[in-house]
């Protein structure tokens, strides 16, 4: 297996871009210097699924992906470049959203109780359900022991219900959904035939529902892995891929899900052998370490990310930034606000999205402890606790007795509720069902209420919401940054690190841009007042947000937005996603349309009036500087400790924003003609950055020692200007250093006096610029970065 020295993520997808179409660009990705690819996930998911995140039948490669046949084929063509395969897998969940295309689901659906899959999936089968209250809220969230389908507008759509025939086959018919009938219960009217069969249809918006999800998501049903036969059947067909040689590893998405993700990890671990490289989708707590006892190789990368965004964004905006949050929004995005508004919004999530798992880990805690606790104290106790857990769950290694710690809080802050929060601490202790399922709850409500919501109600400084960041903290320090890369130089070398993924808020190009603004915080707020004095918001926080946004993604080629109608498009669909996952003023459950359609005007008003000729005047001032942070943060990913990711076409400039938006289709052939021409020009084309990813993931490749467990030695400088310089140097263990990353930051500041005296504390021995082939006389910095913002100093030959 040829040593794992980068990653490239694509994202595949069966209208447009398939295993066939990956194995067509394999000498591309070969040139550019990648050493494996890493593929979105590829079983077979829900018809129409763009990402393959709801995958309907776990055993078998996606037949419109190419199937089987396909993935021998690319992995054979990787292999006959040197370069190996990564594939995403998905054990938490899978996709319900069209029943039948599921067989584990429709059957369960068919035979209920009696299902051979009904253990498949995480259900309450309870028989005091509730189901005559008005929510559910008394007693289990089934009915009768059926399967509750949240699918229904409201109740009064039973009456739509029909019945027809397919075939051989009876189904219960509403709009477009198709459930099964089960032998001898399909006579009567649609509604005696619904009576009868293992779930029940009920309203989307009640409550009601009675079987684990992804976080909020109806249609992603979860899966209990710690049952032996699902883990077997999940892992079938990835462990014959391992025993062909067809894949060099694993990435788990959100193993968080997971009942047990430490138990789960060994298993698969055991199944993959020791080569295997197996990164998760781990998103840490702002102070939280990484479980040293997972056999795992380390998380995806979310903890580098905000490390590398952070280390180019100036610390002295803070004040001023802050203000200009606090006077136009009321909030001034600082530590105490977002601590204070993440557990308001938690503590909402508990109490509404995921209003049903509270409810049954409540009845699970009830049952485990015979309490006499009311439903509804427990309940009040469970929503409080998890509101104060800091990480999305407490029961990795390094996290013991955190648990405890909020329990205990509780009691001091909470006086009189001793009896409830005792209850819940018994039940923790015990270890059974109900310790399992806070678990789990604790981690959705995490998800739920911070990355997709408070990261979209909070606006100081938009680059640093970013998954698993900590937006209280404007800015990382050199010394910070260095502390980190060695940790992870140390103990884990082979984590994966990334820029962008397809879970960012917004892409490493459309962040680095919108980071300048803290290096000109007092010319953004007076823009921000002109531009809302000429063309107001319809609300201020709304503004802030997406005003950084729209600077973030906004043309530097002599273009304005307007002359660029898909870029309209695209901003006006992220808009309305932001929006409605802030909750501050619409909703994905109750939108306003009023709102949004102000929202939609206020948008083409920036693009079509006055201001969009402001904007468009200072891009073109801060573009440059945005371009140098790109390729900064980009050279130091790269040859920084871990193993680095790159998202599928952030080898050129990129401005993609959410999900789905950063899921677009990638232009090879515009980038394969630039590989082709091998320029470097730092311009609005990208080659510079093509040329940066290129030289350094192929002297990454070509040496694999000097990174893999290799040293990593912090780079300083002397003089005026030394604070503008973070850089490393890298190379075998005990051994001197082989290459030296060195990139420039807040360099608009710079601009204005240069670095004048500032000289490179570099390492003995004779360097060259493999930027751009220049050799390295004199450690002054004027000279080392002569050429651009960025050099990669490699021994001189």
């Amino acid at each position: 297996m040829a040593p794992i020295t980068s990653t490239y993520r694509l994202q595949l997808r069966p209208d447009a871009f398939t295993l066939r179409d990956a194995a067509a660009l394999v000498d591309y990705f070969d040139a550019l210097g990648v050493s494996h690819l890493y593929l979105s996930p590829i079983l077979t998911a829900t018809s129409g699924s763009t990402h393959g995140y709801d995958v309907t039948d776990p055993t078998t490669v996606s037949a419109g992906l190419g199937g089987r046949e396909d993935l021998v084929e690319l992995s054979h063509a990787a292999r006959a470049h040197g370069m190996g395969l990564i594939v995403d897998l998905v054990p938490n969940h899978v996709g319900v959203a069209k029943p039948r295309e599921n067989a584990w689901w429709w059957d369960v659906l068919t035979h209920g109780r009696g299902s051979e899959y009904a253990d498949f999936f995480d259900i309450d089968w309870a028989e005091d359900n509730g189901a005559n209250g008005a929510n559910g809220a008394d007693g289990a969230d089934g009915a009768d022991g059926k399967l509750s389908l949240p699918v229904l507008g409201s109740q009064d759509d039973l009456e739509a219900l029909t019945v027809e025939k397919d075939g051989e086959e009876t189904l219960l018919a509403f709009y477009e959904h198709r459930f099964p009938v089960a032998a001898g219960t399909e006579f009567g009217s649609p509604q005696e035939v619904h009576a009868r069969q293992s779930y029940r249809l009920v309203p989307w918006n009640a409550g009601i529902i009675n079987y684990r999800r992804f976080f909020a998501v109806n249609e992603l049903a979860a899966l209990r892995q710690e049952d032996p036969r699902v883990f077997e059947l999940c892992h079938r067909e990835l462990k014959s891929w391992v025993d062909e040689g067809l894949i060099d590893g694993v990435r788990i998405d959100h193993p968080d899900g997971l009942a047990d993700p430490a138990e789960y990890l060994g298993r698969l671990r055991t199944l993959l052998g020791p080569e295997q490289w197996l990164v998760i989708e781990k998103i840490l707590g702002h102070t939280e370490p990484l479980d040293p006892l997972l056999p795992i190789d380390g998380t995806t990368g979310y903890d580098a990310l905000n490390q590398l965004g952070g280390i180019f964004v100036d610390p002295a905006a803070e004040l001023e930034l802050t203000e200009l949050s606090a006077d136009l929004t009321g909030d001034d995005g600082d530590g105490a606000w977002l601590h204070h508004t993440e557990r308001q919004f938690k503590r909402d999530t508990g109490r509404g999205d995921l209003a049903p798992e509270v409810r049954r880990l409540v009845r699970a805690i009830q049952r485990e402890t015979g309490s006499r606790c009311s439903e509804t104290e427990l309940n009040d106790a469970v929503v409080v606790a998890i509101a104060r857990m800091p990480v999305y769950r407490s029961d990795y290694s390094p996290l013991a007795g955190l648990a405890a710690r909020i329990v205990g809080d509780m009691h001091e802050l909470a006086p009189g509720h001793e009896a409830a929060f005792n209850v819940l601490a018994q039940a923790l202790v015990n270890g059974g069902e109900a310790a399992v399922r806070f678990q789990q709850v604790c981690g959705a409500v995490m998800a739920k209420s911070v990355e997709d919501r408070l990261f979209y109600r909070t606006a100081r400084l938009v680059s640093r919401q970013e998954v698993g960041g900590n937006p209280a903290s404007i800015a990382v320090s050199v010394a910070e940054f260095h502390l980190h890369n060695a940790d992870r130089a140390k103990q884990w070398p082979r984590a994966m690190t990334s820029l962008s993924t397809h879970d960012t808020k917004r892409g490493e190009d459309v962040r680095a841009r919108i980071g300048v603004l803290s290096q000109v915080p007092t010319l953004w707020s007076r823009l921000i007042r002109d531009w809302e004095d000429v063309c107001p918001s319809p609300d201020p926080l709304t503004g802030l947000f997406l005003w950084q946004n729209i600077i973030g993604v906004w043309p530097t080629d002599g273009r304005s937005a307007a002359s660029v109608p898909e870029l309209r498009e695209r901003i006006h669909a992220y808009a309305e996603k932001a929006v409605r996952e802030s909750g501050a003023k619409t909703s994905w459950n109750d939108p306003d349309a009023g709102f949004e359609s102000d929202v939609h005007r206020w948008i083409d008003e920036v693009i079509d009036g006055p201001v969009g000729d402001s904007v468009s005047e200072f891009v073109g001032r801060i573009a440059r500087h945005g371009w140098s942070d790109s390729l900064g943060q980009k050279l130091l990913q790269l040859l920084g400790p871990g193993v680095p990711d790159v998202y599928q076409g952030t080898e050129l400039w990129e401005d993609s924003l959410v999900d789905p938006d950063n899921r677009r289709l990638v232009d090879y052939g515009a980038r394969r003609s630039l590989l082709e021409a091998d320029a470097a020009t730092i311009d609005a084309t990208g080659a510079a950055k093509l040329h940066l990813v290129r030289t350094a993931l192929t002297l990454r490749r070509e040496n694999p020692s000097w990174f893999d467990r290799g040293e990593y030695r912090p780079i300083f400088a002397s003089g005026s200007a030394s604070g503008h310089l973070v850089g490393f140097s890298r190379g075998p263990v005990g051994e001197s250093a082989r290459i030296v990353a060195l990139a420039t930051r807040h360099s608009l500041g710079l601009s204005a006096h240069g670095w004048r005296d500032t000289r490179v504390d570099l390492p003995d021995g004779d360097w060259v610029d493999a930027l751009s082939g220049r050799p390295v006389t004199s450690a002054d910095a004027r000279e080392i970065f002569a050429a651009g913002p960025c050099a990669l100093l490699t021994g001189a030959r």
